[in-house]
Order: structure tokens, then C-alpha cells, then sequence
């Protein structure tokens, strides 16, 4: 039941810049960060992070708002030599959130998720293109 509740339906641009993201060439590592219009119950573009590190990633999470949904593209060196570069879905809801923030953001998840065409998940939960 859960799978089937949207909180929040995904802003239209975002949708567009989630595709191009996808598909693009460049080989930095690079985030795409959103959080949620509560006014409007959209899911939205916050920031677009070109040459981020994890670590430099990390820092840019809120440590008391679950305002965060990443999508994060990164260079992944095989033991084999290959590279290649993975796309993950990162969902931040730190302790200490706002109980109405943590609900709107993890009923919007799914919806995201689908939108994303985040289709792979190992058992951690992270979705992987």
C-alpha cells in the first residue's frame, strides 16, 4: 500500500533536467538536489552540483531537515580498469526532522523514485540506474 501513496507529484522541469541528467556525457561527478515545495506539493530542482565529491556532498545535507532527495552521478573505477559511472538515489532524513517534513518526503519517495526511472536496488535500499 505503501508503494502506491504520493504525497507530493514531481514538478514537470524537473522531470526534463532528471532525463538530461541521465544521459549525460560529462565524466565529473556531479548532484542533483530537491526538496519539496510544500505550498505547491511538488517535488522540485534546489541545487545542481557540478565536480562534488562524496565528502563534499555530505557536508551540503541539512542536519535538521529531511529537505533532501539526490540524485548523484560518480566516477567508479572496476578492479578490471573499467570505468564507469553510476547514478545513486540518496534520501536524507536526519534525526530531529519535523514529523510533517519526514511524511511528506517519504510519501513522495516512491514517486520520485518511479519518475527517476530509478530502476535497481541492492539490499541497502539505494536505487541505482
Amino acid at each position: 500500500m505503501s508503494e502506491s501513496l504520493v504525497v507530493c507529484d514531481v514538478a514537470e522541469d524537473l522531470v526534463e533536467k532528471l532525463r538530461k541528467f541521465r544521459f549525460r556525457k560529462e565524466t565529473n561527478n556531479a548532484a542533483i538536489i530537491m526538496k519539496i515545495d510544500k505550498d505547491k506539493r511538488l517535488v522540485v530542482l534546489d541545487e545542481e552540483l557540478e565536480g562534488i565529491s562524496p565528502d563534499e556532498l555530505k557536508d551540503e545535507l541539512p542536519e535538521r531537515q529531511p529537505r533532501t532527495f539526490i540524485v548523484y552521478s560518480y566516477k567508479y573505477q572496476h578492479d578490471d580498469g573499467r570505468v564507469s559511472y553510476p547514478l545513486c538515489f540518496i534520501f536524507s532524513s536526519p534525526v530531529g526532522c519535523k514529523p510533517e517534513q519526514q511524511m511528506m518526503y517519504a510519501g513522495s519517495k516512491n514517486k520520485l523514485v518511479q519518475t527517476a526511472e530509478l530502476t535497481k536496488t541492492d539490499n541497502t535500499g539505494i536505487y541505482r540506474i
